[in-house]
């Protein structure tokens, strides 16, 4: 897994939490690294990096 998304929010990480899932897309939330503060990161498989960032551009559009 690799850091793919630093949500800047929890409404943020809701978002793209659903977009990933809408797209199949299998992710893990890590806790944020010491001293980062409260956000957490979203991790994705390398090779799903494309595909992941492709459907936040789409959802994106969309909105």
């Amino acid at each position: 897994m690799v850091r793919f998304y630093d949500p800047k929010d929890e409404a943020d990480l809701a978002r793209v939490e659903a977009v990933l899932l809408k797209g199949g897309i299998e992710y893990f939330v890590a806790a944020p690294p010491a001293g980062a503060g409260t956000t957490r990161q979203i991790e994705v498989a390398e090779e799903d990096v494309p595909k992941a960032e492709e459907l936040l551009l789409q959802s994106a559009a969309k909105g």
